[in-house]
């Protein structure tokens, strides 16, 4: 309904995104000024009714009732739909204004609506608007004064549908319009052959462009301003601390052949703003700017219908299809992207996929390059075995996870021109977000890695369990210490596999099984801060489970 780009109109870039108390739903608010008065705009989630279940849709309710003025966003296009809600607000009997969203594209379908009788039916100011132009906007700033408790007040529940439709005979009138090839376009990309095929080829061409994009980043920004400015700073930093090797290795690092390595040295102030910075910040860029192109060119409510079918039959719906794709260039932002999803419960079984079968593409890219020497088969066998891992697990969880799922109810908007400011606006709140809680929580881990690193923790373990992991994979013991050593970067411990003469089978099985175990530091402190220490250990013992059982299985099948 283009209820967060007229927030953007009459905000600008200067809000600001926040979670409701007790709650990981977000919303945004910001000010607006009219003559000497200062409006507070909050930018609630999206409902289609008071009455629903779903956590976000309750958090709109609620600050619907904690509003002082209700601005009520609808879609001119589809009025009949949209009144229902319209009157569930009515009953709160708060002063509110109707918005006429989308009013050039309902004139362009020959739909006319009576603006002043449908303002006089309702007691409330009617404001046509087109957000993505802005045109409109002013005239809903100056109604700000002008919004009034309505004076229809609808009673009797049964016969809502029926009211409404009084109304609309009213109010509303349609005229012929002939077809036109944006027509076509709609019907083909939600059709269930061609617009599978669309989906897809949209979906692999986001997946490239998003790490075209984020590697250029990494590769011609990021890399060299950190090996030009960053790193003699921290050369300086390094001999000022020679007074205290704890320090040095807290702060700096292991020297790897001799130099500071932003990768694995694994100081709070080396890897510990390397990784954050210069290699999950560049995929979050590249993801959120598609995927705000995507939402607002009105493509991604119709990919999620596309595959809500697939995706419901493994307790998920169609809108699971973000945060995967965002995993496939790191599992960090990918994490971070299950809260589109409605239920805690989805974005546990989400985030625990991720985690379990969804590679990052540093991982990708290696999993390629040190199986493609032994032809295409591997790697096909790897994908194979990650996506068939994902369906059973997703297949388990459904039945033994308890929790509400929500069915995919959802808007097709039409195709539009994104609006380039309100996706700028929507970018920077989501970088925003993750510079602020991100950020702190990957330093931290970093920290807490380095400590048991220095403390020959991991090497303890890895000499614990080797015996018995070589026995059931099938792999040599320097090969599970490499495994552990996933847990600090797994695109650096599938490059350390390459030197150990291992057979293709091994190569195959430590793959699976280096993309199924623990996730990467950061990924695992990001699903501690999403999802809390409950679920992380839930989801932990899963992985840890499913890693061994299939390594073990391709040990034996292989």
């Amino acid at each position: 309904m283009g209820k967060s780009v007229i927030f953007t109109q009459l905000s600008g870039v200067y809000a600001i995104s926040s979670n409701y108390p007790g709650t990981t739903v977000d919303f945004s608010k910001s000010t607006v000024r009219k003559n000497n008065t200062w409006f507070e705009l909050i930018d609630a989630p999206g409902t289609y009714a008071l009455s629903a279940e779903a956590e976000a849709e309750k958090i709109a309710e609620k600050l619907i009732e904690e509003g002082d003025i209700v601005v009520n966003v609808v879609d001119a296009t589809n009025l009949e739909r949209n009144l229902y809600l319209t009157f569930e607000l009515l009953e709160k009997k708060k002063p509110m204004i109707l918005v006429l969203n989308m009013w050039d594209e309902a004139k362009k379908r020959g739909i006319e609506i009576d603006r002043e009788a449908l303002e006089e039916a309702l007691g409330v100011p009617v404001i046509p608007v087109v957000a993505t132009t802005g045109e409109g906007i002013k005239d809903l700033v100056r109604a700000l004064d002008r919004a009034q408790v309505p004076k229809l007040v609808p009673q009797d529940h049964e016969k809502r549908w029926e009211e409404i439709g009084n109304l609309l005979k009213k109010v509303q009138r349609f005229s012929y319009r002939e077809p036109q090839w944006v027509d076509f376009l709609y019907r083909a990309t939600i059709s269930p052959v061609g617009g599978l095929l669309i989906g897809i080829g949209v979906l692999i061409g986001s997946f490239f462009l998003i790490r075209l994009i984020g590697e250029g980043i990494i590769n011609y920004v990021f890399d060299p301003l950190f090996d030009r400015f960053y790193l003699p700073l921290l050369e300086k930093l390094d001999q000022l601390l020679s007074f205290s090797p704890f320090l040095q290795s807290l702060l700096i690092g292991q020297r790897i052949e001799g130099v500071i390595d932003f990768e694995q040295s694994l100081g709070v102030l080396s890897t510990g703003i390397y990784i954050p910075i210069a290699v999950v910040l560049p995929y979050i860029l590249a993801f959120y700017l598609i995927l705000g192109f995507l939402e607002d060119i009105g493509y991604l409510p119709r990919l999620a219908v596309l595959l809500d079918g697939f995706f419901h039959k493994v307790g998920l719906h169609g809108y699971a299809i973000v945060p995967t794709l965002l995993g496939l260039g790191c599992n960090v932002p990918g994490i971070l992207g299950t809260r589109v999803l409605e239920s805690e419960v989805e974005r546990f079984i989400v985030a625990t996929l991720i985690s379990v079968a969804i590679p990052c593409a540093a991982q990708q890219a290696l999993i390629v390059g040190v199986l493609g020497d032994f032809g295409i088969g591997p790697v096909v066998l790897v994908y194979s075995v990650l996506f068939l891992v994902w369906v059973v697990t997703a297949l388990f969880l459904k039945f033994v996870v308890p929790g509400y799922r929500p069915a995919l109810i959802i808007e097709i908007p039409p195709y539009r021109l994104p609006y380039p400011r309100a996706v700028a606006s929507k970018l920077w709140m989501r970088v925003r977000e993750f510079l602020k809680d991100a950020l702190p929580i990957v330093l931290l881990g970093v920290l807490g890695i380095n400590l048991l690193y220095t403390t020959n923790v991991f090497s303890h373990l890895a000499e614990t369990f080797s015996p018995f992991l070589s026995r059931w994979l099938g792999l040599p013991g320097e090969a599970i210490f490499v495994l552990f050593l996933g847990f600090l970067r797994k695109d650096l411990a599938m490059g350390l596999l390459i030197p150990l003469g291992l057979s293709p089978k091994q190569l195959i099985i430590s793959s699976v099984v280096l993309a199924m175990f623990f996730p990467c530091v950061a990924t695992f402190v990001i699903i501690l801060r999403e999802l809390g220490w409950k679920r992380l250990l839930q989801s932990t013992v899963i992985m840890v489970s499913l890693s061994l059982l299939v390594g073990g299985l391709l040990n034996v099948v292989l």
